[in-house]
C-alpha cells in the first residue's frame, strides 16, 4: 500500500466499479458521506436516500477537495453530462461508478479490514446496552493493547464502514458496535468486519416494528456470528430467551456472563453512585448505575479475560470508564439527575424505571419518560405497559411527554392513586419548557430526576433548563 488508505486497483476491484472520469491517481487518505465534513484527500460517497440524493453535492465535495467518489452507474447514464461538467471543473477528481455507493462503501471497507489480519476483531450488539457494553470493552482493553473503536454508535450500514476506515497500522484491537434497523443490516456489516469474537448484549423488542417479531431479531442479531471460523469466540447472556439459539449460530466457541462466578462477584451496590465488584483478588467500581450496567460489564469483562487481560488490568479498566452523553450520566447540581436520554426502547425504558425506583433515601424522585420510537404496530401496547410500571414505582411525580407516551398517561392516571401524573404533548423546546417549570416550582433541591427517552426526542433541553451547564458527574 502507499500512503493512501487504498489503491485505485483496490477499490475497482473490491467494489466492482468502473473508473468513469478523472485522471488523478486515486488516492484517499479519509472517507466521508457528508459533503460538510470532506476535506483533502477525501473519497466521497454520495448516499441515496427516500428524500434525498447525495450526488447533488458532488461539487461541493470537489471544492473542498474531495479526490475520489463513487457514483451511481444509474445515475451516470441518466445523466452523464451533469457528471462530465464536473469533470472540466475539477479534472483530477476520480470517479467510479458502481451498482450502489452504499454497497459500495460497504465493499472498500471490507477490502481495506483484510488489510489487518493480525487485529483482533470484536463486535458488540444487541437490543440495548450496546454502545455502554463497547465503551467498557474499549477502557478494559485499552489497558493492554492500543485499540481502535466506532465513535458514539457510528454502527449502522454506512456507520460501521466509515468506522472501520479508522485502523491504522498501530491499533492492535478494533472493538466496532453494530446496530441494525432493517432486515439484514447485521448481515451486510458483519460481512465488512468479519469479527473473530462478538458479544451479544440481549434480544428485546428494539425495532421490533420493523423486524416484527423476536425471533426476527434473534435471527439477525445471530449474523454477528457469520464469519467466524472455528477459533470464534462467542459472549452471550446465560438466561437470555434466546440463549440457546445463539450458541446454536456460534463457529467455535461460546462463553456465557451474567451472573456472579468465583471469579467475578459484585461486592455492594452503590445506587447511583454505580456498583463495587470484584475481579480475582482486585476490585473495582463500576461508575454507571444499574443491575442492567453491571450485566453489560460481565460480558465485556468475561471477553477480556479471554483475551488474556489480568484481574488488575480488567479492574483498571473498569475504574477507568467515564459515562457518555446521555448513557446513564448522573448529573449534581440543585438537582440529581440520571440522564438516559441517548436512546430507550421498552427493554432499556423498564430497567431505567425499575432501577430509579429502587434508589432508596429522603429524596423525591420525578421521572420524565419520553416516547419510544419505532416500534411500529406494537407501540401503543409497550408504552401502555410502563405506564403501569410508572404508576406503581417511587415516583413522587412522572411526567409523559411527546405523542406515544399519551397511551402511557391514560394508564397510569387510572392506576397511580396520588401519585401526581402530567402529559405533556410534543418535542417542542416549549413542550421541555414547560416540564422544567413544572419541576422547579414543585420539587426541592436534590430531587432525583430520572430524564428517559429516544434520542429523537431532545430531552437534554430539560437538563440544561434545570440546571444550565453548571452541572457535573457525581
Amino acid at each position: 500500500m502507499s500512503g493512501s488508505l487504498l489503491t485505485l486497483e483496490q477499490l475497482l476491484h473490491s467494489t466492482g466499479g468502473v473508473h468513469v472520469l478523472g485522471t488523478g491517481s486515486g488516492e484517499f487518505f479519509t472517507v466521508a458521506t457528508d459533503s460538510r465534513q470532506v476535506a483533502g484527500g477525501t473519497l466521497f460517497v454520495p448516499l441515496i436516500g427516500e428524500f434525498q440524493d447525495g450526488h447533488k453535492y458532488i461539487p461541493q465535495a470537489a471544492e473542498k477537495g474531495a479526490s475520489v467518489v463513487f457514483i451511481s452507474m444509474k445515475n451516470y447514464e441518466a445523466d452523464s453530462e451533469y457528471f462530465v461538467g464536473i469533470h472540466r471543473d475539477f479534472p483530477d477528481l476520480v470517479m467510479i461508478a458502481v451498482e450502489n455507493t452504499m454497497t459500495a462503501l460497504q465493499k472498500a471497507a471490507g477490502c481495506y479490514v483484510e488489510q489487518f489480519p493480525d487485529l483482533i476483531k470484536i463486535a458488540v450488539t444487541g437490543s440495548s446496552g450496546k454502545t455502554t457494553t463497547k465503551e467498557i470493552l474499549v477502557s478494559i482493553m485499552s489497558q493492554k493493547y492500543s485499540v481502535v473503536c466506532n465513535k458514539g454508535n457510528l454502527n449502522s450500514e454506512t456507520g460501521l464502514p466509515l468506522s472501520v476506515f479508522e485502523i491504522r497500522k498501530e491499533h492492535q484491537c478494533g472493538i466496532f458496535e453494530m446496530g441494525m434497523n432493517r432486515e439484514n443490516e447485521i448481515g451486510e456489516i458483519s460481512e465488512v468486519l468479519k469479527a473473530s469474537y462478538a458479544v451479544v448484549t440481549n434480544i428485546g423488542t428494539a425495532h421490533i416494528g420493523i423486524l416484527g417479531s423476536r425471533e426476527n431479531i434473534a435471527r439477525e442479531k445471530a449474523k454477528v456470528f457469520d464469519h467466524f471460523g472455528p477459533s470464534g469466540v462467542g459472549v452471550i447472556p446465560f438466561d437470555d430467551d434466546y440463549t440457546e439459539f445463539l450458541e446454536s449460530k456460534v463457529k467455535g466457541r461460546c462463553l456465557k456472563y451474567g451472573q456472579d462466578t468465583e471469579w467475578v462477584k459484585c461486592i455492594s451496590s452503590l445506587g447511583l453512585l454505580g456498583t463495587r465488584f470484584s475481579v480475582g483478588t482486585s476490585e473495582c467500581i463500576l461508575s454507571l448505575p444499574g443491575k442492567y450496567n453491571y450485566r453489560n460489564a460481565l460480558g465485556a469483562v468475561t471477553l477480556a479475560r479471554e483475551l488474556g487481560l489480568s484481574d488488575a488490568q480488567i479492574a483498571a479498566g473498569i475504574n477507568a470508564l467515564k459515562p457518555m452523553f446521555g448513557r446513564s450520566q448522573v448529573l449534581s447540581g440543585k438537582y440529581t439527575i440520571v440522564q438516559d436520554c441517548y436512546n430507550a426502547n421498552p427493554d432499556s425504558m423498564e430497567k431505567a424505571v425499575e432501577f430509579v425506583s429502587s434508589v432508596t433515601g429522603e429524596e423525591k424522585k420525578v421521572f420524565v419518560l419520553g416516547d419510544m420510537l419505532e416500534l411500529g404496530e406494537d407501540s401503543k401496547r409497550e408504552h401502555e405497559k410502563i405506564g403501569t410500571l410508572a404508576a406503581s414505582s417511587s415516583a413522587d411525580e412522572v411526567i409523559f411527554v411527546g405523542t406515544e407516551m399519551k397511551a402511557a398517561y391514560d394508564v397510569a392516571r387510572s392506576s397511580a392513586g396520588e401519585k401526581k401524573i402530567l402529559f405533556v404533548e410534543g418535542k417542542t423546546d416549549e413542550a421541555m419548557e414547560k416540564i422544567a417549570g413544572e419541576i422547579n416550582s414543585s420539587w426541592p433541591e436534590k430531587t432525583i430526576i430520572l430524564i428517559k427517552g429516544s434520542r429523537g426526542m431532545g430531552l437534554e433541553r430539560i437538563t440544561q433548563m434545570l440546571e444550565g451547564n453548571d452541572h457535573g458527574r457525581i
